[in-house]
């Protein structure tokens, strides 16, 4: 055996069978949800002879590839055969080519968003899945809206226009999540859906609908959608995209509000929680759905700790010999490969920003991996599994050691969590401090449950609070508004919070750092200023010589 340390944990790669000779190089597309765990995969067995080239082209395309036969292998989020609203019929069907759905890893769906205060980045946003659901069909405009405020008590947020940016191309990640829109917020998701000319009820679709006039950003891959996020010009912009991405970024995730009233992270042990609720379709004679997951339960986990978009993507495998399959080095080197990536590389899965499988998908998938030609079957496979999952009871040891969400993270709380998310974990601090006798103390005067109690007049309801009309969502009047940054300049509070105040008014999103209207203003002031102060010196030092000159000249 060959042992590989990378990212924090050691790594036991398979042993070659006979020599590196054996094994020759296999092609796959599809998912970009499941790419940072595939090419972490791909280049640990490398350094074992084993060559597995993966093009991150989208779960469509993916699918379509393997359909094709242009590639080995397939990796999707949602099977074949789904109908898909955005071409009213379903979006492909099932191919000729003999396949099986072979469970690889599982994640949560995230909202990596890019949001500052007074400069600062806030790392510890909060969400409700229907303020989610209005952001994401333009119902909700602008950060400092009434309703998401009263997810983040703890913040004065910006008068900034939100910038929804959503996949251009046929995803698996948007399947996944408008899946979830019409399954949790049906009424939301068909109007938007009407607004852009798609027939309703509108379900799953792997095409976003959307309008670059109504505020729309649109990028094919989670790459592009999550660069465009993290770049300086995109502040106040949010997407949804596997959580290993905003990770690697260094940039924060939402806490998504779950059923039981707590908002949580997409952890890999928050998803191993929620999948426990997942269905799975055991119905072998159909390999179209054999292995596909059904995830109603999971969006509506009641534990307090279950991350509600949770669910996990698919290797599309042959069964047959069929297209490249036919060169019997490929289907070992393929099942080598799906060996390895549902024992040893699960034990990446948490480092990489996903969460390993549990022991019965991992069962499961050993039984197709064991489905491809000329792969070689290993005695006792399951026994020697090195999965973090596993334990002997048969528990999913992720899920039942899961820690519980603090308190602060529940909804209803006079005050919010300060640690970060993500990719960062630094802390936000709460404007509940900034209180003239609050001090640390939330529900003190300065905080939104000033000294009278949460429900008396002074409350975060009440004239004096943020909802109130001398409060963020007020008019300009109550402060000037630098157009470069959104912040307030000189004075001026919100007496609901003690914060910062930030006027509710549009801002321009202008690329930090270069050279702007104002930088040449202050030098044309410049020069103007020393040219007054110099200037009338000069000129009467020049008449005098003249003066001097002129007189001894006569």
């Amino acid at each position: 055996m060959v042992a590989l340390a990378t990212a924090g944990a050691v790594v036991v790669l398979p042993a070659t069978a006979a020599s590196a000779d054996t094994y020759v190089p296999v092609s796959g597309a599809g998912s970009t949800w499941s790419a940072n765990a595939l090419r972490q995969w791909a280049a640990n067995v490398k350094k074992n002879g084993m060559t597995i080239n993966y093009a991150a082209t989208g779960s469509t395309d993916g699918r379509t590839q393997f359909a094709n036969g242009t590639v080995d292998f397939g990796v999707s989020e949602i099977p074949y055969g789904l109908y898909d609203s955005n071409f009213g019929r379903a979006a492909d069907q099932p191919p000729t080519r003999k396949f099986a759905y072979m469970p690889i890893v599982a994640g949560g769906t995230s909202f990596m968003y890019n949001l500052n205060i007074g400069g600062k980045r806030v790392t510890n946003l909060r969400l409700s899945g229907e303020n989610v659901a209005k952001v994401f069909t333009g119902v909700i405009k602008y950060w400092n809206d009434p309703a998401i405020k009263a997810d983040n008590p703890s913040l004065t947020l910006p008068a900034r226009r939100i910038v929804p940016v959503v996949r251009s191309d046929g995803s698996g990640t948007t399947a996944q999540f408008t899946l979830w829109l019409s399954k949790q917020y049906p009424d939301i998701w068909n109007a938007y859906c009407a607004r852009n000319g798609k027939r309703t009820p509108c379900g799953l679709t792997s095409y976003y609908p959307y309008k670059p006039s109504e505020g729309f950003v649109a990028k094919s891959g989670s790459e592009n959608v999550s660069g465009f996020v993290r770049q300086p010009q995109g502040e106040g912009a949010i997407t949804y995209v596997e959580y290993s991405y905003p990770e690697k970024a260094g940039f924060p995730v939402v806490k998504l509000l779950n059923a039981a009233g707590y908002y949580v992270p997409p952890t890999a042990e928050n998803v191993a929680v929620a999948l426990t609720k997942a269905e799975i379709d055991r119905n072998k004679n159909d390999p179209a759905v054999y292995l596909t997951q059904k995830l109603d339960n999971v969006y509506r986990n009641p534990d307090k700790r279950a991350y509600p978009l949770s669910s996990y993507s698919y290797l599309i495998v042959p069964v047959a010999e069929e297209y490249g399959l036919k060169q019997p080095d490929k289907g070992y080197t393929l099942g080598k490969f799906g060996y390895y990536l549902l024992c040893e590389g699960q034990n990446q899965a948490k480092s990489l920003g996903y969460s390993p499988l549990p022991k019965n998908l991992v069962e499961a998938g050993l039984e197709q991996v064991e489905r491809i030609p000329n792969m070689k079957k290993e005695d006792n496979k399951i026994a020697n599994c090195k999965n973090p999952t596993f334990s002997s009871d048969g528990t999913n040891t992720l899920a039942k050691n899961a820690p519980y969400p603090p308190e602060c993270d529940r909804k209803g709380g006079p005050a919010q969590c300060t640690t970060g998310t993500g990719g960062a974990p630094q802390d936000t601090p709460s404007n509940n401090n900034g209180g003239s006798t609050g001090g640390n103390n939330p529900g003190g005067s300065g905080g939104p449950n000033a000294t009278a109690g949460p429900n008396a007049t002074a409350g975060p309801n009440a004239t004096a609070g943020p909802n109130a009309s001398a409060g963020p969502s007020a008019a300009p009047s109550a402060g000037a508004v630098d157009p470069l940054t959104g912040d307030q300049v000189g004075g001026g509070s919100d007496p609901g919070t003690g914060g910062e105040f930030i006027a509710g008014v549009p801002v321009a999103l202008d690329a930090e750092g270069g050279w702007h209207l104002s930088h040449t203003l202050m030098l044309l002031a410049g020069v103007l200023f020393v040219g007054l102060m110099i200037g009338p010196p000069l000129l009467a030092r020049s008449l005098q010589r003249r003066g001097r000159n002129s007189w001894s000249g006569s």
